[in-house]
C-alpha cells in the first residue's frame, strides 16, 4: 500500500472511530433522557415500582461512561488528533460527565419518590408545581441533546437562555415549601424530600446548559462558560 492509501485508510479509520464516539455519546444521552421522564413520572403520579426501576437504572449510563472515556482516552493516545477533531474529544470527555450526573439526578428523582410514597400521608401537593418545572426541564434536556447532535451553536445558545426560566420556577417552588415548612413543621420531612426532587430536577437543566455551552465550544472553538448572556449575544447571536 503507497503512503496516499495508507493515508487515506487511516484518515477513514480515524473518521469510523469518532463516529462510533458519537454515536455512543447520542445512545447515552437517549439513555439519560428517558430516565428523566420516568423519573419525573414517577414522581407526579406516586408510582413506586417506577420510581424504583429509576433509582436502580443508573448502571447502564455509568457503564457507558467508563467506555466512552476510554476510547477518547485511545483515540488521544494513538492517533493525537488536532484542532476540531481534538476539541471533539475534549467535548465528550465533558459533555459524557454532564450526562452522568443528569443520570444522577434522575436516580434521585426515582429514590426520593420512592420514600414520599412510602409516608403514611401519601403523595404531596405541588403537582402541579412540579410538573412545571419538570416539562420546562425535560423539553431544555431534549433540545440540548438534539443541538448537540446537530452541533447547532444557534439553538444551543437559545437553550441557555431557557434556563433562567427554569431558575425561576425552582425559587417559586422553594418559596412555596419553604412557607408551608413554616405553616406546619410536621410536614418537614415530606417537604425536604420535595425540595430535594425540585433541585435534581433544576440540575438537569444546569448540566443541559453545560452541554450547550460545550457545542460552541466544539463548532466555535470558544470557551464561553462565566461569560454574561450580554457578551455572548453581542459575538453569536
Amino acid at each position: 500500500m503507497d503512503k496516499l492509501h495508507l493515508d487515506q485508510h487511516i484518515s477513514h479509520q480515524f473518521n469510523k472511530e469518532l463516529e462510533d464516539i458519537r454515536n455512543k455519546v447520542l445512545k447515552m444521552g437517549g439513555i439519560v433522557e428517558q430516565q428523566v421522564k420516568d423519573g419525573l413520572q414517577a414522581l407526579l403520579e406516586a408510582d413506586n415500582d417506577l420510581a424504583t426501576k429509576v433509582a436502580q437504572g443508573d448502571y447502564e449510563v455509568n457503564a457507558l461512561e467508563v467506555e466512552i472515556d476510554e476510547e477518547c482516552t485511545q483515540v488521544l493516545a494513538r492517533r493525537q488528533p488536532a484542532a476540531s477533531d481534538l476539541r471533539l474529544m475534549v467535548t465528550v470527555i465533558k459533555v459524557i460527565t454532564d450526562l452522568e450526573r443528569i443520570g444522577d439526578e434522575a436516580e434521585k428523582l426515582g429514590r426520593f419518590t420512592r420514600d414520599l410514597t412510602a409516608q403514611s400521608s401519601g403523595m404531596p401537593s405541588y403537582r402541579k408545581e412540579l410538573r412545571h418545572l419538570g416539562e420546562l426541564v425535560k423539553s431544555m434536556l431534549h433540545d440540548t441533546l438534539d443541538a448537540f447532535a446537530r452541533m447547532d451553536v444557534d439553538a444551543a445558545l437559545t437553550i441557555v437562555q431557557r434556563d433562567n426560566d427554569v431558575n425561576r420556577e425552582y425559587e417559586t417552588l422553594e418559596r412555596l415549601l419553604a412557607t408551608h415548612l413554616v405553616e406546619d413543621p410536621r410536614q418537614v420531612s415530606q417537604l425536604f424530600k420535595i425540595t430535594w426532587c425540585a433541585r435534581a430536577l433544576e440540575r438537569v437543566g444546569d448540566h443541559s446548559v453545560n452541554i450547550c455551552e460545550y457545542v460552541v465550544y466544539l463548532v466555535k472553538g470558544r470557551d464561553i462558560r462565566h461569560t454574561s448572556m450580554d457578551k455572548i449575544k453581542y459575538e453569536f447571536l
